[in-house]
């Protein structure tokens, strides 16, 4: 049984466990936390699953858990591990179920006080404007041909459809389309349940949020994002719904055999895996990838809908309504990229679980207006907290492979929140604190309380001080829609 003091303190906020903790590690294990925090991983799995990750075929320098980790499916959430294409593995448990939920930032003309007088008319008509909740269709709907188009060509399939602006693609991880996408790994269930959800937020902590930023920590690099004190922005929160978590489903069954075919180790099913380049590594690719772009084209299609639920509202009103897009991050994905690793430029997979990309200055991924600055890197927190705007840094490709928190994280299942927190009492309470409150059910409200959660700030302070990104702005939530 591994406990803290088997951990190493490597820096203020690194913690690492060496590979000879159990014979079966090939890389180290790495934890980014408070000395407080650290505490806290050994009351679930978080640990457990970390050294499992960094048992996996091809894993390279280290298994990573950014400090918002918590027990996850296969891979911890927080989980970062980085494969080298030749000899790694490609693992569903290391991307997640929700493929490619993330979060994207549409920033106002407006200042509060402009909109203040309309909130409670405009958080009504966002609702209208973006549907959720389980099952909840989108707002379009798409034949099975069009599913097929849209998943390769991601948000170029949203913006040939008037769904998407040009600057809108520019400001997405990827410009909104992952590359290697393979409809015909999909399944059929997938494809039925993808059918009629683009433009939906769904359940779960996926959330629409109109937010004030309440302070700036960088004004140089906030100018470049284009955000001030006391403006107006919008978060959207979610992911390739019911598509992405049946692509999930099928290929942690299907790829059972796969283990077996190759010969490859894993201490527990949930990580069951193919290598890289086979033809079932290669299948779940290109059916994952499918997912990302439609989780790229769902958070594209909310923003039309934010879009046009602020012009319905404040046409007339006020000076300027539209709404100009800041950045979109995913949170659940493998991708290609190339790292340096000994002094080398070595193409890798990244997974990352519940973990944001944050690319410093200077790499050509990060959109032509920030490249001098760094990639935006949004973390939400918990429903009726802060969140942050951070950007990416230099040492986060040295430590983390470009990698961060995506969040607060939970500390309560939704079970246990269900148990301890009761809905209309909180929707009571977050009311009373000024937040104007749209829900489906005031049962999804108690799972996602804040007290299901870490500190967020407490989360992005270790970000800040370990060096994995750095702090921008902070924002205060006025209103929230869940599903």
């Amino acid at each position: 049984m591994v406990e803290k003091k088997d951990f190493r303190r490597v820096d203020k906020f690194i913690w690492e466990l060496p590979k000879e903790t159990r014979p079966d590690m090939r890389v180290p294990a790495r934890i980014f936390a408070s000395a407080e925090m650290l505490d806290s991983a050994f009351r679930d799995r978080t640990v457990e699953q970390l050294i499992n990750t960094a048992t996996l075929p091809g894993v390279l320098k280290y298994a990573m858990a950014m400090p918002d980790f918590h027990e996850g499916y296969g891979f911890p959430i927080g989980g970062v591990a980085a494969m080298d294409v030749r000899t790694g593995v490609i693992s569903p448990g290391g991307v997640g179920y929700d493929i490619n939920c993330g979060v994207r930032l549409l920033a106002s003309h407006l200042e509060k006080e402009e909109v203040a007088p309309y909130l409670r008319d405009l958080t009504n008509a966002l609702y209208r404007a973006c549907p959720s909740g389980v099952g909840e269709p989108g707002r379009i709907r798409i034949s099975p041909r069009e599913l097929d188009e849209l998943v390769v060509e991601g948000a170029r399939w949203a913006l040939k459809r008037g769904q998407a602006r040009e600057e809108d693609l520019a400001h997405t991880e990827e410009e909104g389309t992952l590359p290697g996408a393979d409809p015909s790994k999909v399944s059929a269930r997938a494809r039925e349940r993808g059918g009629d959800q683009i433009g939906s937020l769904g359940a779960g902590n996926h959330f629409l949020e109109i937010d004030v930023v309440e302070e700036i920590y960088d004004p140089q690099v906030a100018k470049v994002f284009g955000l001030r004190e006391n403006q107006i922005v919008v978060q959207i929160h979610c992911g390739s719904r019911g598509f992405g978590h049946q692509i999930c489903d099928d290929y942690v069954k299907s790829l059972q055999t796969a283990v077996q075919k190759y010969g490859i180790s894993i201490p527990d099913r949930e990580l069951v895996c193919a290598p890289i380049d086979s033809p079932e590594g290669r299948a779940y690719y290109g059916a994952m990838a499918c997912a990302v772009n439609y989780a790229f084209v769902n958070r594209q299609v909310l923003a039309m809908g934010v879009r046009e639920a602020f012009r319905d509202v404040l046409q007339g009103k006020v000076r300027n309504w539209d709404l100009y897009q800041v950045y979109d991050v995913a949170h659940n994905i493998a991708k290609f990229e190339e790292h340096e690793i000994d002094g080398k430029r070595v193409k890798v997979c990244v997974h990352r679980k519940g973990a944001t990309r944050a690319f410093g200055p200077g790499r050509p991924e990060v959109p032509k207006a920030y490249r001098d600055v760094g990639q935006p890197v949004l973390v939400p927190g918990s429903m009726g907290t802060e969140s942050y705007v951070l950007v990416g840094t230099e040492k986060a490709m040295e430590l983390s492979f470009g990698s961060t928190c995506h969040g607060a994280g939970r500390v309560m299942s939704r079970a246990q929140a269900l148990k301890k927190i009761w809905g209309p009492d909180l929707k009571r309470e977050l009311e009373e604190q000024g937040l104007v409150i749209r829900a489906g059910s005031t049962k999804g409200l108690a799972e996602e309380a804040p007290a299901a959660y870490k500190n967020v700030s407490q989360v992005v302070e270790v970000v800040h001080g370990a060096g994995l990104a750095r702090k921008v702005a902070r924002l205060r939530p006025l209103a929230v829609i869940k599903g």
